[in-house]
């Protein structure tokens, strides 16, 4: 598979995907702005804060989609001098200020369903407000479904933000009509005490949505699936005797950017190892869509018995230590009396640098007559 025709399958693949999220995103403000208008108006009607805020809500929802809109067209932006990996991350801003939105609703539920505790109201329900309220739950676990599936589909963090936040929604509004059931049965108001406790779920599920859209920013350990699977895939070739410190770089959603490093013989040439590049580039992406964009080589000694005994030596004792993860990378230089390889420690090694020494020195103990070169490599991926 070529460059270009890899180039043009994400080209097109963004396009799709940023069709979707806009059509999703404005289905939700119609859908949205209706709700609100009828919720108001039977809110303002019976004197209701719990179905006014219901509606209040409604409006934050349909800002959401407006944000996510704004932030799939700016990630959609063509790559420039100064991005050259182009403008995804955008979608992970918007989906911290659709959080942060989630999180102001909840917030504010909370604050007018106390206040109603506090001093509490007369309310006067109506046949045909539960009515629209029953069929706004409906409607609203409608949208959500199909907005968090259309999400997960094209991987839209913003779309799953807006879709769980249209199922919180619902539970508000269920829980509304619940309380409008049972003042009209039994003249008991309830309305304000479960409007308190549904808003603290919804400032709970705010607050769950902003860490993770953090962590996103941030960068995070890459999914266990997808990297078992990217080393899966190259271990598969004959030539490749390990696979190691696969770094994947997340450039917004559906555009990840991998390094790694194989082990394989070191009387393999340069053009063996160009076409084992190209062969593993080629099949990592056609089977986990990651574009691989380096391939650094580890070489092993062959046809030298002594080499592989030293190995296996040196790599028993290394890995005796529990705190040490992994060790590749080996390599024995005869003539210049050298040996090489990196570890990878636990991240609950408080001093790497000192455990490093530690182990270099029990390594130089037991092979004096070498220089013991070891590398620190970071836990990056499963």
């Amino acid at each position: 598979m070529s460059e270009t025709t890899s180039r043009e399958e994400l080209i097109n693949a963004a396009a799709t995907r940023e069709k979707t999220i806009v059509r999703t995103s404005i289905l939700g403000i119609l859908a949205n702005v209706f709700l609100a208008a009828f919720k108001a108006v039977i809110g303002i009607t019976a004197n209701s804060v719990a179905i006014i805020s219901d509606a209040v809500n409604n409006i934050t929802d349909a800002l959401s989609s407006v944000i996510t809109i704004v932030g799939t067209k700016l990630a959609g932006k063509a790559p420039d001098k100064k991005h050259p990996m182009g403008y995804g991350r955008i979608e992970y801003l918007s989906a911290l200020i659709v959080s942060a939105i989630v999180l102001y609703a909840g917030i504010t539920t909370v604050v007018d369903s106390v206040k109603k505790i506090i001093h509490p109201e007369d309310v006067n329900y109506s046949i045909v407000s539960l009515i629209i309220l029953a069929a706004a739950v409906v409607v609203k676990l409608v949208l959500g479904a199909y907005t968090k599936a259309k999400g997960k589909k094209v991987n839209s963090g913003s779309l799953v933000a807006s879709g769980q936040d249209a199922f919180q929604d619902a539970i508000l509004s269920a829980s509304v009509l619940v309380t409008a059931v049972i003042y009209l049965i039994w003249g008991i108001k309830l309305e304000a005490y479960v409007g308190a406790i549904i808003g603290l779920f919804i400032v709970k599920a705010g607050i769950e949505m902003i860490l993770e859209a953090v962590n996103e920013m941030l960068g995070q350990r890459a999914d266990a699936e997808l990297s078992k699977g990217i080393k899966s895939t190259i271990a598969k070739e004959e030539a490749v005797h390990g696979v190691y410190d696969l770094f994947i770089n997340n450039y917004g959603p559906d555009k990840n950017v991998a390094s790694v490093h194989v082990e394989v013989d070191d009387s393999m040439t340069a053009h063996d190892i160009d076409t084992l590049t190209r062969k593993l580039q080629a099949a990592v992406y056609k089977e986990h869509g990651v574009i691989l964009q380096a391939v650094g080589v580890y070489s092993v000694n062959t046809g030298d018995n002594e080499a592989a005994r030293i190995h296996q030596d040196i790599r028993r004792m290394v890995l005796d230590h529990e705190d040490v993860l992994q060790m590749h990378g080996f390599y024995i230089d005869v003539e210049t009396k050298q040996i090489t390889f990196d570890i990878i420690l636990d991240f609950s090694v408080k001093d790497r640098s000192a455990r490093c020494a530690e182990i270099k020195k029990e390594v130089a103990a037991a092979y004096p007559d070498y220089n013991i070169f070891i590398a620190l490599d970071v836990d990056l991926a499963d």
